[in-house]
């Protein structure tokens, strides 16, 4: 038992707390990881506001960071002490029927438990006050010492500055891996949404050689940045979803090859599908509506050879696919830096979800060294 600082959400909408818990050493299958810096992602609000079904209070928050292995359980045979690894809120056992199947990147292996807050066999590794404490989303990397199954390390190289390549961990997987899996050379890419994802999509957009990159968002201050990172038109959404249909109409010729969802609006996801070319367009939802609610849609808007899916972590198997994107931000071809615009103290880490919600933050990493 080893005792550790983190933030603890006690129940939904109320702060973040910060105080010293105590960790247990891992089980069979399970690493101890020492985190070095997380990132502050929309998801962990969800759960903050109460609208996250898969998390148990009182919970240790955070999934997007990146740290050093500092004990193996027994059964770990991938991992030894020292290793650089960044945590994954959906594993890869390599062994289940969706691991086998080659069609999908999700793994429900640990799902039962990890949806209950719980270690794959069903107890926790924190305690706070002398009663259990709750893991959130499998990692908890709001926590300077946290448990995490192997199957749900990824393994990194350890020249990579984990200070950044945290945020590999959720948003920027996910947005760039996303636009990697369907935009083709040649695409008009349409964004609907630029925060943290929809910025990522920009990104692999780019790579993927994509002819144009159209953004849409009430916020005209992102422009600056997006252009930055290779976004060739903006739309303001607040001119109204008409006038928006026309302007993605007239800027891709016909409707968009590819086009991203990324606010979680079941209104906007319908607006993202309707921008897309007839024939051939596909739509795909990134964005977590609350729960409970529909999206409406006419059979016709499909029929004619439009494609409606959805993104987890953009596609990607994360044990054996992060290591790429490690790759292209170390190779330059991938921005991470830009999109950090503020490190923080974990003591200060309730101002980074402030700065998030007021929309002063592009994306927060909080440091325990």
């Amino acid at each position: 038992m080893i005792k550790s600082s983190a933030a603890i959400l006690t129940n939904a909408n109320a702060p973040l707390f910060v105080d010293s818990i105590d960790v247990e050493g891992p089980a069979f299958g399970e690493v101890l990881v020492e985190m070095v810096a997380t990132g502050i992602c929309h998801t962990d609000l969800t759960a903050i506001k109460g609208v996250n079904t898969s998390c148990v209070y009182p919970a240790v928050l955070g999934h997007e960071g990146a740290g050093r292995v500092v004990e193996v359980g027994p059964g770990v045979k991938g991992l030894r002490v020292g290793d650089h690894v960044i945590p994954l809120y959906g594993p890869e056992c390599g062994v289940c029927k969706m691991c086998l199947s080659k069609r999908t990147n999700l793994c429900w292996s640990i799902k039962s438990t990890r949806d209950r807050g719980l270690m794959p066999n069903g107890t926790a590794r924190f305690r706070w006050r002398d009663a259990p404490l709750h893991h959130f989303m499998g990692t908890s990397t709001f926590s300077r010492y946290t448990v995490v199954p192997e199957i749900a390390l990824a393994l990194i190289r350890p020249d990579a500055p984990l200070d950044r390549v945290c945020l590999i961990g959720c948003g920027v997987t996910t947005g760039v891996g996303a636009a990697l899996h369907d935009v083709r050379a040649g695409d008009n890419v349409v964004i609907f949404g630029l925060g943290g994802i929809g910025l990522n999509i920009i990104q692999g957009a780019r790579i993927a050689g994509a002819k144009s990159i159209t953004g849409i968002d009430l916020h005209c201050s992102k422009g600056t940045l997006a252009r930055h990172l290779g976004l060739t038109h903006f739309i303001d959404a607040a001119a109204g979803p008409a006038r928006v249909h026309e302007e993605v109409l007239a800027l891709t010729g016909g409707g968009a090859d590819v086009a991203f969802e990324c606010t979680g609006n079941t209104a906007v996801m319908r607006q993202a599908l309707d921008c897309c070319h007839v024939g051939w367009g596909t739509c795909v939802l990134l964005g977590v509506e609350p729960s409970g609610t529909e999206m409406a849609v006419a059979p016709v808007a499909l029929r004619y050879g439009r494609t409606l899916k959805g993104s987890y972590f953009g596609g990607v198997k994360g044990r054996s696919g992060i290591g790429k994107f490690v790759d292209l931000y170390m190779e330059g071809l991938l921005d991470i830096d830009s999109l950090i615009t503020h490190r923080l103290p974990l003591k200060d880490i309730q101002r980074g979800f402030d700065m998030m919600v007021s929309g002063e933050s592009v994306r927060s990493v909080v440091h325990f060294e």
